[in-house]
């Protein structure tokens, strides 16, 4: 004879007094289990809103301080610190892992290069992660490819700015780091890809600074920059 199916009711009165003695049996695991759970929980809690959040707002602030010293070309001051300031450079060790202390290594690299140290500034920048939504990526991206050029990494350098270039994917910089990679190419005599790099400064940013007709003294309209640079390299 078949065997009878057991109804909801049949089947959870039979399943509580299994789950009782499961529990009974493994209590003191079950238990070491649930506090692990709840230390970690709270342990991440404690460490990002008691440790990490006032460090990253310290940090933050520290940065300004150095961003305001870097802007009036105090760059070895906004490097190594004034008064209260550490530096970027102390910043950069003090703070590690945070938001500020990544865009320091930008800010390092950046005053490294307005003083002609481009090891230093490559170092900088080469450790800064760029991040997608920031808007200094493809400026950070820009310099260390100056930084590149440089030190004579010239192809370093040119793929460096393409990738600033596509990054940044505007009227403004786009072009201009496409023209520094056009120029760089033109001077290991490369002049086929340096008519690319032009071509697509023409092409793609048409309203661009280079692209756009210049207007002489005279009242005339002569070639866009563009075009100019598209003739020279063409041999």
């Amino acid at each position: 004879m078949a065997s009878k199916k057991q109804t909801p009711a049949a089947a959870s009165s039979t399943a509580i007094p299994q789950a009782e003695a499961f529990f009974k049996k493994n209590k003191k695991a079950i238990i070491a289990c649930v506090a692990v759970v709840v230390v970690l929980v709270g342990g991440f809690f404690a460490y990002k809103y008691l440790y990490q959040q006032p460090r990253e707002e310290k940090a933050q602030a520290l940065l300004a301080q150095g961003q305001a010293l870097a802007a009036q070309q105090k760059y070895d001051e906004a490097l190594k610190g004034e008064g209260k300031f550490p530096g970027f450079l102390k910043l950069i060790s003090n703070y590690s892992g945070t938001d500020a202390a990544n865009v320091a290594k930008a800010q390092a690299g950046f005053c490294y290069a307005q003083q002609g140290k481009y090891k230093e500034a490559v170092a900088q920048l080469e450790s800064f992660s760029p991040a997608s939504d920031n808007s200094l990526s493809p400026a950070a991206l820009g310099a260390l490819a100056n930084a590149y050029a440089g030190i004579g990494q010239i192809d370093k350098a040119v793929a460096t700015y393409e990738d600033a270039a596509e990054r940044a994917d505007n009227e403004i910089l786009s072009p201009l780091f496409l023209v520094k990679a056009g120029e760089l190419l033109e001077t290991q005599k490369k002049y086929t890809e340096a008519v690319s790099l032009y071509k697509r400064v023409k092409e793609n940013y048409p309203r661009c600074q280079y692209s756009v007709a210049q207007q002489q003294q005279d009242g005339s309209v002569g070639a866009a920059m563009i075009d100019v640079f598209i003739e020279r390299a063409t041999r």
